[in-house]
C-alpha cells in the first residue's frame, strides 16, 4: 500500500461568503466522506485562510501571504492509503468541494 494526499482547493472568497446551510452541508459531506473511507485514512485537516499565510523564500525572506498566489486556495487534506493511484482517485472523488476541487498526489518515501 501507498499514500497519497488529496489536497482540497478552493474559492476562498466564496466559501467566506457562504451561509450557514451550506457550511453545515459541506460539514456532513466530510463527516460522511471519513466515515466511508475511515480505514484508508490516515489523517486530515483543515486550513485557515491563505491571508493567515506566511512565506519563506530560499534566501531567508519573510513574507505574509502564501508562497504562490492562485485563484484557488489550498483549505485542507487528507493523506489516505491506497492500494493504487487509481484507488486513491476513486477515494478523492468522495471529498467535498463545493467550490473549487481537489488534487491527489503519492507520498514520496526516501529509504
Amino acid at each position: 500500500m501507498a499514500e497519497y494526499l488529496i489536497l482540497i482547493y478552493g474559492d476562498e472568497k466564496a466559501l467566506a461568503e457562504t451561509d450557514q446551510a451550506m457550511f453545515e452541508q459541506t460539514m456532513k459531506g466530510h463527516n460522511a466522506f471519513a466515515e466511508k473511507h475511515g480505514t484508508a485514512l490516515r489523517g486530515g485537516k483543515a486550513l485557515w485562510g491563505s491571508d493567515t499565510a506566511t512565506s519563506i523564500r530560499e534566501d531567508g525572506t519573510v513574507t505574509d501571504g502564501p508562497f504562490a498566489e492562485t485563484k484557488e486556495g489550498l483549505g485542507g487534506y487528507y493523506l489516505v492509503e491506497a492500494d493504487t493511484l487509481d484507488d486513491a482517485i476513486t477515494i478523492a472523488k468522495d471529498v467535498p468541494a463545493p467550490f473549487g476541487g481537489v488534487e491527489v498526489r503519492p507520498i514520496r518515501v526516501f529509504d
